[in-house]
């Protein structure tokens, strides 16, 4: 038993959740009623909920502490990467509808969607909800995870700390630490927690419930990998002039299958930040950029939106221009910062989109019903794209400030990235 767990600790972790995808989805084929196996996915979610508010608080509010006068950050790059990447993803979904145009069945029964849902009447509205959470109770932002005011109050206490004697700066740092510590075990149970997912998932919907939507989730997960892999190399090979591919299948792999089966960006964010570390990144960039990319990077929200919103407008027989699309791809990217980082949080967007066509509630309604259907999937995916860019365009934008600096800041990152 020994020799098995000692030979278990060794293996990558990586393979490690390969195996444990395998075991679910034996399990959710053969032993579908043992609903007991689920449990270990709802624990492991559970668990990286519960610790990513402290550990951003934590983080953030000891590097803007110990923050020396002068130093530079890579933020105002990441943040135009975060929202020109997510208006590019909206505008390839424009694209792909131009040459694939999809089409839904819509009925005029509508009660069992909207008694469940309440989606915003506009941008207006999303963006008013989204500043009135940066003023959230403190301790209700930890509890509630509200990532936005937890970010907000750890820079406002970060900043105070400044002042503070060394031994306070010295304890915020250990509290740092200490959380990060207990998000590395967390994330050491992963392979237990995906198996549970993987299980929760076939057993409850089963791999064939979702082929009358088959052309629906093939273009949605067809434009996502676009996305995914060529749009963002694209984007990456532009900032750093070198070969992008290394860097996106690293993110792909160690942040964007964890994001896929946990289906939250808010949960990632503990898995993204240890990828950062991993990876030799600046503390003082991704202990903001990882949190706050969580809910303002959402390229697969912009595609979501996008590819249902033109379905829609096909299925009704209204005529697109290219200038309403490229207007349409603006509305859904600033829609889409605002898009909760939970389970499902884009598909209440699709209202605020339809409206530029003049759709009604009622039947834009019924487009986010076709959307929970393929969610299963749709989500899935979605969520490995936003939390995996997260990590690239973070690593990216350090690394073409390090482009203009000398060699030994490139050297230390390819050790990471091929290590």
């Amino acid at each position: 038993m020994k020799r098995i767990i000692r030979t278990w600790n060794k293996t990558s972790l990586i393979k490690r959740i390969t195996i444990g995808v395998i075991v679910g989805l034996l399990l959710g084929l053969l032993l579908p009623k043992v609903s007991a196996i689920g449990i270990l996915g709802d624990l492991f979610v559970g668990g990286l909920k519960a610790v990513a508010p402290l550990l951003v608080f934590t983080l953030v509010a000891s590097a803007l502490s110990q923050h020396q006068s002068g130093q530079k950050t890579n933020m105002t790059t990441v943040i135009f990467l975060y929202i020109f990447g997510t208006f590019a993803a909206a505008l390839v979904a424009v694209l792909v509808n131009y040459i694939f145009p999809l089409t839904l069945v819509l009925t005029k029964s509508t009660k069992s969607t909207k008694s469940i849902l309440s989606a915003p009447q506009g941008v207006g509205e999303v963006f008013h909800d989204l500043l009135l959470k940066v003023v959230d109770n403190p301790i209700n932002a930890l509890a509630t995870a509200n990532y936005i005011s937890v970010l907000a109050w750890a820079v406002v206490f970060g900043l105070a700390m400044r002042t503070a004697s060394q031994h306070t700066k010295d304890l915020m740092q250990t509290m740092a630490e200490v959380t990060s510590k207990v998000v590395r075990w967390i994330i050491n149970l992963a392979p237990f927690g995906i198996m549970g997912l993987v299980f929760t998932t076939i057993s409850d919907n089963g791999i064939g419930i979702l082929a009358k939507y088959g052309l629906l989730i093939v273009t949605l997960v067809g434009t996502m990998l676009f996305v995914a892999l060529v749009v963002n190399p694209l984007i990456a090979f532009i900032m750093t002039r070198e070969n992008p591919y290394p860097l996106v299948f690293r993110c792909l792999k160690e942040s964007g299958v964890t994001a896929f089966f946990t289906r939250s960006s808010a949960a990632n964010i503990p898995v993204n930040m240890k990828l950062c570390e991993d990876l030799g990144l600046d503390k003082d960039t991704y202990s903001v950029s990882i949190p706050l990319g969580a809910t303002i990077n959402m390229a697969g929200a912009a595609v979501t939106i996008n590819v249902l919103t033109l379905a829609a407008v096909n299925t009704l027989g209204i005529s697109v221009d290219f200038p309403t699309a490229l207007l349409l791809s603006i509305v859904a990217a600033i829609s889409a910062c605002g898009a909760s980082g939970v389970a499902g949080g884009s598909l209440l967007l699709i209202p605020v989109a339809c409206s530029l066509f003049g759709i009604s509630n009622d039947l834009a309604m019924q487009v986010v019903g076709v959307g929970f259907i393929v969610g299963v999937v749709q989500d899935s995916c979605e969520t490995a794209l936003n939390s995996s860019t997260d990590v690239l365009f973070t690593a990216i934008a350090e690394k073409s400030v390090w482009g203009k600096k000398k060699n030994k800041h490139k050297h230390k990152f390819r050790h990471k990235l091929t290590n």
